[in-house]
């Protein structure tokens, strides 16, 4: 019975000490100002969709992959270019070898002097299909830039999810830390009054160095998390100690794999690009043909000769005896042919994504069902039961121990759960190619 007070008496002690520190260490010193109160309140706050827009605009592989956007229009100027007229002169008959023969009679009467233009008339509209092949090629080029978009997108919200993921984990064995250490500070207490053996008081105070691992840890993960976040982002668009506003959340998602399925046809960048892919092949095989065409070469000729004024026109065209571009256009079937066969793996890659998306979205959400369906509550309900029983001796250390062990673990589990389904549905919003579920 003396124990018990004792005990009571010094628990009572201790937490109107904890109260009275914890006032003291509130209160400004003696006509000191006020602390402000702004720690998080100077931090950059950034949401997920702020995440995403900050990435897309800033990423230089997104940029540099956008460059080749650039790259394919400037190939449709030069696709579209005429062919340059040609000027060609020359002068015969001067007597280099008889000097004193060299004056303007001689010039004017004896010399001849030739000027002529040309210019290469394109057969087979070949500029038309130079240019119609450049144009596909952009289109093509555009949605895959627009596909990088897309990873880049799933990318951010998978790191922002494991920085969510890494402060809720730190925020909880933060706490954890600090309850135990009350457990340790009451354990103290009893080992002092008699009321605990010393093996099981330092059995307690090492279980404090778990605790104190788990935070190491968390804050190590958060800051990983947040430089791995970063780069995505761009280092010089968000500042030094910014933060991921957001929480671990369920969200249901309505929705069969049929509907994804037919998203996902509608909206993959990477499907369009292997479709489009198919045209712009066509307007390789058209371009072959046109160049298969003989091109005209026309000149037109002044001639100035012993006093005579001239001119004549002159025509040149290749006979396609032998060359008629055959291999290319050959070619141009067989990259036809590849094309299409290279479209219709990507339609199944989509479905094949969206197969795996759905059931890990599925998956998640029935495990998220389950925490969320009594054990994280039943969890910590027994860790509050053993704790307040081991407070007052009426449940072992080693029944303590085991149900705190339970709880974290639980806890920690519950939290990756729900980092797994947000991860799930980031994923299913890939495999679609937009954010916009059914």
């Amino acid at each position: 019975m003396k124990k018990f007070v004792a005990l009571a008496l010094a628990l009572s002690a201790l937490n109107a000490g904890a109260v009275a520190q914890k006032q003291v260490q509130n209160q400004p010193p003696a006509g000191a100002a006020p602390i402000p109160v702004t720690p998080a309140s100077a931090s950059t706050h950034i949401t997920l969709d702020e995440a995403i827009r900050l990435a897309v605009q800033h990423n230089h592989a997104l940029q540099a992959v956008r460059t080749s956007i650039l790259v394919s229009q400037a190939d449709e100027i030069t696709a579209n270019l005429r062919p340059n007229p040609t000027i060609s002169w020359d002068s015969q008959f001067f007597p280099l070898f008889h000097p004193d023969q060299f004056n303007s009679d001689y010039l004017s009467n004896q010399a001849q002097f030739d000027l002529g233009i040309g210019y290469l008339f394109e057969r087979g509209k070949k500029r038309q299909h130079r240019l119609q092949a450049a144009r596909d090629q952009t289109a093509v080029v555009r949605y895959q830039a627009t596909d990088g978009e897309r990873q880049l997108v799933f990318n951010v919200a998978q790191q922002f999810i494991a920085a969510l993921l890494a402060e809720s984990t730190l925020a909880f064995a933060q706490q954890d830390l600090n309850s135990f250490q009350q457990t340790v500070n009451i354990s103290e207490e009893r080992f002092k009054v008699g009321d605990m053996s010393e093996g099981d008081f330092l059995k307690i105070k090492l279980q404090l160095l778990q605790f104190q691992t788990d935070v190491s840890a968390a804050e190590l993960a958060k800051v990983q998390a947040l430089a791995a976040l970063r780069q995505l982002l761009g280092f010089d668009s968000v500042p030094d100690g910014y933060v991921c506003d957001g929480e671990l959340s369920y969200e249901a998602i309505r929705g069969n794999v049929e509907d994804f399925k037919s998203l996902a046809l509608r909206s993959r960048p990477d499907l369009i690009a292997s479709e489009l892919n198919v045209t712009a092949a066509r307007s390789q095989e058209a371009l072959a043909e046109a160049n298969g065409k003989r091109d005209l070469g026309t000149t037109f000729s002044y001639t100035h000769t012993a006093g005579t004024s001239s001119g004549a026109f002159f025509f040149n065209i290749d006979l396609p005896i032998f060359d008629r571009n055959q291999g290319n256009i050959a070619h141009a079937r067989y990259a036809i042919t590849q094309a299409q066969e290279q479209a219709s793996e990507a339609a199944e890659q989509v479905f094949t994504d969206v197969t795996d998306a759905f059931e890990n979205l599925r998956t998640n959400d029935k495990i998220v069902q389950l925490y969320q369906g009594g054990y994280v509550e039943q969890a910590k309900q027994s860790r509050d039961i053993s704790e307040y029983a081991y407070k007052r001796g009426a449940a072992s250390l080693l029944d303590f121990l085991d149900a705190e062990r339970t709880y974290r673990a639980n806890q920690l589990a519950y939290r990756q759960a729900l980092a797994s389904h947000m991860t799930a549905v980031e994923q299913m919003r890939q495999a679609v190619g937009t954010r916009n579920l059914p």
